[in-house]
């Protein structure tokens, strides 16, 4: 009995996804719920679990393909063996590559693999190999380290022995069940000299007169050079160490053909540097979440038409209330009471008379969202994330207390999931926790509202005649003004105002 994989349903307004990786190739053993492959969106990633169990019989889709809801991904041999497939033999060749490649040395070679990276996380950078080849290493130490675009992984030896090859140099990208390195079993490894010629490459392969002799280019930008007909030192590396990069080149043969004359220096990707300030200067590659982080950043200001508006909240009302019960809501919750729950409910309380500040558009439709994701944005160590807290209309102050806590420790760690980033319909950005008095926030695409909270500072306020101190802060709505128009965005943030200097308002819903 053959039982077919569909693609599940992908999810609103989501027609279409790419298969990216497959996690079981034809002729193995599955589980039922056991993760098949993993497939792309625009918007978020899928993984496909096994219907039933048995042997996966072929694969109908295969990686890097695109296609549509319900269209079959593979076959599943229910009960007996499946059927010799005719991507078996390739399978099985494949598997015995590595052993055939592997080096001489007397003993078994252990293969270092990528290992596991996370969920949807498909691919990572080699950014630091702390072992050289010919080294020896013991088993759990540390190989090399590296980057996705949320944390640094660090690869341990998984068996001692000698380094025997590095399959993955540092600036390769691999995906999820790539081999990074071969590791000898024997221990006279150490002294075979079938290595040595690779280690000692590097020296030849830099470029004379500049310096870096004992750094070795990437491979890739040794070929990319070699088809463009430049030399290394036309390009300036940017790797570590001043290695060249498969994107170097790149940036300069793009350089090169846009030079208005000849006797522009082709490798200058930016203005010319004296060089007593280019000694003090330091080079280093951005992290893969700092380029997520910018290039989102900036395709938010390329394709919505963002506008901010402003407005004031007198902060005395949740300050004296948070302070009157925040001892009982710890003892009673477990959590301490803060200032973002507030913030949560009065957005909810807001986006339900605004629904346009809680929608996105998609072509030439909006679609109005009738539930609240919120996202509350979160610096990290390595960068900006913004966790999205699911339902947090339908949700208590104490729950979204809690989730607020758990998200935000999970995202200093480093252990978010990009499940966990993605799907929110609302942001809230507080700044005032670093003294932010006032800012416009960049909207976090597709969502079309972003809610900028800032510092609490004392100012002198005119109240019934009288000046009087009071506890402000700023808010900043940045919308898309595409389909939020000022008068909306306007009774927005007078809402949001309401509801934080009457917190009773929350409670009879007005």
């Amino acid at each position: 009995m053959t039982t077919e994989v569909r693609v599940p349903t992908l999810g609103e307004s989501v027609t279409e996804a790419t298969v990216a990786t497959w996690f079981k190739k034809p002729g193995d053993a599955v589980e039922v719920d056991e993760m098949l492959c993993e497939l792309e969106t625009d918007k978020v990633t899928v993984e496909v679990p096994s219907p039933a169990a048995g042997t996966l019989a072929d694969i109908i889709a295969a990686e890097g393909e695109t296609v549509g809801v319900d269209a079959l991904l593979a076959n599943i041999s229910e009960g007996g063996a499946a059927a010799p497939s005719k991507d078996a033999p390739k399978a099985e060749a494949k598997a015995e590559e590595p052993a055939a490649e592997a080096p001489a040395s007397g003993g078994d070679s252990v293969d270092v693999m990528v290992p596991t990276l996370g969920e949807s996380v498909t691919e990572a950078t080699v950014s630091t190999w702390f072992k050289a080849v010919g080294d020896s290493v013991a088993q759990d130490e540390m190989l090399c380290e590296l980057e996705t675009d949320k944390v640094s992984v660090e690869v341990p030896a998984p068996a001692g022995g000698v380094l025997a090859e590095i399959v993955a140099p540092e600036g390769t990208t691999v995906d999820a069940s790539a081999k990074l390195a071969v590791i000898s079993g024997s221990a006279v490894g150490q002294t075979d000299p079938a290595p040595a010629p690779k280690a000692d490459a590097a020296p030849a392969a830099a470029p004379e007169g500049t310096g870096r002799s004992d750094v070795e280019n990437a491979p890739s930008a040794q070929k990319a050079m070699a088809a463009a007909g430049i030399s290394a030192d036309q390009v300036t590396g940017t790797g570590r160490d001043g290695r060249v990069m498969k994107d170097d080149v790149a940036k300069a043969v793009a350089a090169a053909a846009s030079a208005p004359t000849a006797s522009a220096p082709a490798s200058a990707p930016r203005a010319p540097v004296a060089a007593d300030d280019a000694a003090r200067e330091e080079r280093v590659k951005m992290t893969r979440l700092r380029q997520t982080i910018a290039k989102r950043l900036k395709e938010s200001q390329n394709t919505a038409a963002m506008l901010t508006t402003y407005n004031e909240v007198d902060m005395g009302a949740v300050m004296e209330l948070r302070n009157e019960y925040k001892d009982l809501f710890l003892k009673k919750h477990g959590v301490k009471l803060g200032f973002m729950s507030f913030f949560t409910k009065a957005c909810c309380h807001a986006l339900k008379e605004v629904p346009e500040v809680n929608a996105e558009i998609d072509g030439t439709d909006i679609v109005y969202k009738n539930f609240v994701h919120m996202g509350v944005a979160a610096g990290t160590p390595t960068g900006l994330v913004v966790p999205v807290i699911r339902d947090a209309d339908a949700m208590s102050f104490a729950a979204i207390e809690k989730a607020i806590a758990e998200k935000g420790a999970r995202a200093r760690d480093g252990k978010l999931s990009m499940a966990e980033m993605q799907g929110g319909t609302f942001t809230l950005s507080n700044g005032g926790v670093y003294g932010s008095l006032m800012s416009s926030p960049i909207l976090n695409p597709p969502q079309s509202g972003i809610l900028g909270m800032h510092k609490i500072q004392d100012r002198p306020m005119a109240i019934g005649g009288q000046v009087v101190i009071r506890p402000m802060m700023y808010l900043a709505l940045s919308y898309d003004h595409r389909i939020v128009d000022g008068k909306g965005a306007v009774t927005f943030l007078v809402r949001v105002k309401e509801a934080l200097e009457d917190p009773r308002r929350l409670l009879m819903d007005l």
